[in-house]
């Protein structure tokens, strides 16, 4: 790991970068994150668009939940060698292959639209190809952020890039639905592939490779064997070891669970058949994540270290915890809105970390070890919400899995609180 960021790394870069909004005063990286913004929204109003003609044509809860598995598996299982392409190569082309494959599979739902030739076995082959691409983009989207702005600048590009993917989140859901009330499936579908084409042709325009501050940084070799061996040179580093921890924590316990699960405390909170509190409810959250990536950009309130970092994944947990346990709508609404604020927070502090303390010429596969964390275990989140919620209740699994969240992150907190003594002994 990188010798440079010892101990106070994170804190250095940071306080090297006190003026707000720094990012966005990079042409590039300002184009890069609307690009990215709009390639995010583009990936949700797929699911939108797809998710509802798939349940409309074969009502199969075994494909729903096939939906769930097949877009974050992929992380799970590529993500450190997707991490030692975006090291050894451009990752201009990195990122342009993975909204390449993004784009045939729009088209490929279109044709098979068009054409009435949907079935089970194809939607299940593109479901997969999907999550790939989503795997593929995530390293080489990192490493373009620190080429763009460099080490003092990235906390501010880190938290503006999640603040805009989130916005991307919030309104995909939104373009989706207007897409497929307007236009229907199939036009809709072949529109959503446009949408994923302004990021690509930025990417033949800008000169960032994702290496050009990296000096004569030795490139590894590309191979699975080769991609693992990270995981011991991670491990020596116990502060990337803690955000990646409170990453597999949040992902593991919570993760696409309390999305998956808003329809059940829709129906509680806001009464049966209410499309209107359901949406108010995804809302909550997707704005919280807007807007406290906003506020703290514009504040710099919170500093990227393991204390922040864990705080933050304590009150994501409470927030939830809050939400399971609630019977008024008014106050679900507020907590999953300070919950959304939370999860952006621990999100760009955990990212920012891993990035800074990152040696560069393996910073790609150590970002695709926090991505198997942060995202690949969200296949997880199935069965501790949704497999046993089956068994006692979806509430109570959920307030379950929030506690259990909120111990794991005060541990993490308090063995590398107790290291650090140590170390000052």
């Amino acid at each position: 790991m990188n010798s440079s960021a010892e101990g106070g790394g994170a804190e250095e870069g940071a306080a090297a970068a006190p003026i707000r909004f720094a990012a966005l005063r990079v042409p590039d990286c300002r184009t890069y994150l609307v690009g990215g913004c709009l390639s995010m929204m583009a990936d949700n109003v797929e699911h939108v668009i797809t998710y509802w003609v798939l349940w409309q044509q074969f009502h199969s809860p075994a494909l729903v939940g096939f939906e769930v598995i097949s877009h974050w598996l992929p992380f799970l299982l590529f993500s450190v060698w997707f991490g030692a392409l975006a090291d050894r190569y451009d990752c201009r082309r990195v990122i342009q292959a993975a909204q390449g494959l993004f784009v045939l599979v729009s088209i490929a739902w279109g044709v098979l639209f068009v054409t009435h030739t949907l079935s089970i076995p194809a939607a299940c082959v593109l479901l997969v190809l999907h999550g790939i691409a989503g795997s593929l983009w995530g390293p080489a989207e990192q490493l373009m952020l620190q080429d763009f702005v460099g080490t003092a600048t990235l906390p501010s590009a880190v938290r503006l890039n999640a603040t805009f993917r989130s916005l991307g989140i919030l309104f995909g859901p939104v373009v989706g639905a207007a897409l497929l009330t307007g236009l229907g499936p199939e036009a809709g579908i072949f529109v959503n592939a446009a949408i994923y084409l302004p990021l690509t042709i930025f990417l033949f325009r800008t000169r960032a490779t994702g290496h050009r501050r990296d000096g004569t940084a030795r490139r590894p070799r590309v191979g699975l064997l080769d991609s693992v061996r990270v995981l011991r040179e991670v491990a020596a580093d116990r502060t990337i070891v803690a955000m990646i921890a409170l990453a597999g924590l949040t992902s593991l316990f919570v993760g696409q669970a309390l999305q998956s699960a808003m329809p059940v405390f829709a129906d509680a909170l806001a009464g049966p058949d209410s499309p209107l509190g359901y949406g108010l409810l995804l809302f909550a959250a997707g704005a919280g994540g807007v807007v406290g990536g906003l506020v703290l950009e514009a504040t710099g309130w919170l500093r990227p270290d393991v204390r922040a970092a864990v705080w933050t994944t304590v009150v994501f947990g409470l927030g939830t915890l809050g939400f399971a346990l609630t019977s008024s709508f008014v106050i679900a609404v507020l907590l999953l809105f300070v919950a959304g604020v939370a999860s952006i927070a621990a999100m760009s502090i955990g990212q920012t970390v891993v990035q800074l303390r990152a040696a560069p010429e393996q910073r790609g596969r150590v970002i695709g070890v926090y991505s198997v964390a942060a995202n690949g275990l969200r296949v997880g989140s199935g069965v501790t919400v949704g497999f046993i919620g089956g068994l006692i209740g979806v509430p109570v699994a959920l307030a379950a899995s929030c506690v259990a969240l909120t111990v794991g992150a005060l541990v993490v907190a308090a063995v590398v609180l107790r290291r650090r003594q140590h170390a000052a002994v």
